[in-house]
């Protein structure tokens, strides 16, 4: 059994997978592009890619790795995998959804987001865990119905909520 073994997420992606990196790159501080490698002839048919095209890009996005495949329109992604970012301040929120979500990404609910390429991530403020952590709480039920309405989360909203004071109509 190895003594050290390392664990990275692989993301599939149908020719995206540098391009994808470089954007992950932007949006996360201390974050890099490691290693590329490229395909050769073989196993072209397996793979059908042109030789010299890239095959992986390694990557790390504030110590977390990742490689990025590009193998081909087989897969796609899907939200029974995403990614969390657990935020400090609403201006982390709004910084990594807004990032997160240009060039043609999607809102969804609860701080849930699509980016471009159809990854799916988390922007959730620290505090919301502690929020949550008593289910059987008056302060946890409304802080959940007030997550349950929102799709860019809203610290302020959500402390409202959980103090038992009125909420606004939100993001």
């Amino acid at each position: 059994m190895p003594s050290n073994p390392q664990i990275r997420t692989c993301l599939w992606f149908d020719g995206q997978a540098e391009e994808a990196a470089h954007f992950y790159v932007e949006v996360f501080k201390n974050s890099k592009i490691s290693r590329l490698t490229r395909y050769s002839e073989v196993g072209f048919e397996t793979h059908h890619r042109p030789p010299g095209s890239l095959m992986t890009v390694d990557f790390e996005l504030d110590g977390a790795r990742f490689t990025g495949l590009n193998g081909g329109p087989d897969f796609k992604f899907s939200e029974a995998v995403s990614f969390e970012i657990f935020c400090d301040t609403q201006e982390e929120i709004d910084y990594y959804w807004d990032k997160l979500i240009a060039g043609g990404g999607q809102p969804s609910v609860c701080g849930w987001l699509k980016d471009k390429y159809g990854v799916s991530w988390q922007v959730v403020p620290r505090k919301l865990m502690d929020m949550l952590a008593d289910e059987k709480s008056e302060k946890s039920k409304r802080a959940m119905a007030a997550m349950l309405q929102m799709k860019k989360l809203d610290i302020a909203q959500l402390e409202r909520a959980y103090n038992g004071q009125p909420v606004t109509a939100g993001r």
